[in-house]
């Protein structure tokens, strides 16, 4: 018992004469509260601008509207749109499609805008359209770009502005069509009650 405690004495007793003699080697440096004349040059400007949010690159709008069409000022006018918008989006025209179809087109976009990193949301309103929500309004025209190239979508409504793919007649003029045809292949149906039926949700 007595053997151990003399070794363990032994340890301490050199392990701290063996830091002490480390230490007994460095100069002590006293460093003063008065540093007027220091000058602190050492940043460069990539660590005085990290973790400053960035200064919103403006694109003013051109001073002269005269000379633009009615559709560039409406594309001008939704670049500087940041709050949240809303539109619709009517489906082509086809086989009927049932309540739980158009859940499931609305849920499919909703997710797949998403993984885009579009903040949209997606519900149905009637067999024949989806309504969205959308979070930051400058998406909008990204948002437009990724209806359009759904295989289910015909025409999107954002504000007062209709978008359709080139050459499509606006879905007014493709419902009117649509219907006349069905009627000469089905002389038996009516298109005035179909008009006046309206499923919603």
């Amino acid at each position: 018992m007595i053997t151990r405690s003399l070794l363990l004495l032994f340890f301490i007793l050199v392990n701290g004469g063996i830091s002490r003699f480390a230490e007994g080697g460095k100069k002590k440096i006293h460093v003063t509260n008065d540093l007027t004349d220091v000058v602190d040059d050492e940043e460069d400007e990539a660590w005085k601008e990290w973790g400053k949010k960035p200064s919103p690159k403006l694109d003013p709008p051109p001073k002269d509207l005269s000379n633009m069409e009615y559709s560039e000022i409406q594309a001008e006018m939704m670049k500087y749109q940041t709050g949240p918008a809303f539109g619709f989006v009517k489906l082509r025209l086809g086989p009927r499609r049932t309540p739980d179809m158009i859940m499931e087109i609305a849920k499919k976009w909703t997710k797949v805008a998403r993984t885009g990193g579009i903040e949209a949301m997606f519900m149905g309103v009637d067999i024949s359209t989806i309504m969205f929500n959308l979070e930051k309004g400058q998406d909008s025209l990204e948002l437009k770009d990724f209806i359009l190239t759904q295989p289910e979508a015909y025409e999107v409504k954002i504000g007062d502005e209709f978008f359709r793919r080139p050459g499509d007649p606006s879905f007014d003029e493709a419902f009117e069509k649509f219907h006349a045809e069905k009627s000469e292949a089905d002389p038996t149906s009516s298109t005035k009650d179909d008009n006046n039926k309206k499923d919603e949700f």
